[in-house]
């Protein structure tokens, strides 16, 4: 009994660090998208991560369309996240280990928020295609940097955009890939990315 309450706990400090981790990258990929700042929700997501990018902003500015101080934030906060975790379980890991989790898991937020961002874009397009509400705004704004190249190389056959597809591909690729290599490389700790 003792040590399910001990894995519930575990898990719901894990599930909140993601959380906030996908609330940091949303900011970060709202910022490199170059979306609307005064979107209701772009300001919710500003809101709820300035207590923590702030302080470091006033170090690192953004460096073009790169805000260098969400990254080292979301990382540093990841790697909070797992040490904590680690120091609940069996104690202190190896920092190699800990930084190398904690990229794992910051690059596997990226491209989950792209994954469901593609998904909430293909059901709108299809249920709602021309919607002003804030949320579909958002979702386009930060898919069109990814999906305008691609629609470049392969244009829409009349009705049918196949670029989402190719995306999928692409997201899948590097989460096997990037995401699996790094996992790998975290050893012990892949199960908290």
């Amino acid at each position: 009994m003792g040590s399910q309450l001990g894995n519930t706990g575990i898990m719901l400090v894990n599930t909140l660090i993601n959380l906030y981790l996908f609330v940091l990258m949303l900011r970060f990929l709202l910022h490199a998208s170059r979306a609307d700042y005064y979107n209701p929700i772009s300001q919710a997501v500003v809101k709820a991560t300035s207590p923590l990018v702030a302080p470091l902003q006033r170090l690192i500015r953004p460096a073009g369309p790169v805000d260098i101080a969400t990254l080292v934030v979301a990382l540093l906060f990841k790697a909070l996240g797992i040490l904590i975790i680690c120091l609940m379980i069996f104690g202190m890991p190896p920092i190699g280990l800990l930084l190398t989790a904690a990229l794992a898991g910051v690059v596997n937020a990226i491209l989950k928020i792209y994954f469901f961002a593609l998904i909430i874009m293909i059901i709108l397009s299809w249920v709602a295609p021309q919607s002003a509400h804030p949320g579909a705004l958002l979702v386009y704004q930060i898919t069109e940097p990814i999906m305008a190249p691609v629609r470049r190389i392969i244009p829409p056959l009349g009705m049918i955009d196949l670029s989402p597809i190719v995306v999928f591909l692409l997201i899948n690729v590097l989460d096997s890939f990037l995401v699996g290599s790094l996992s790998r490389a975290a050893g012990p700790l892949a199960p908290l990315i």
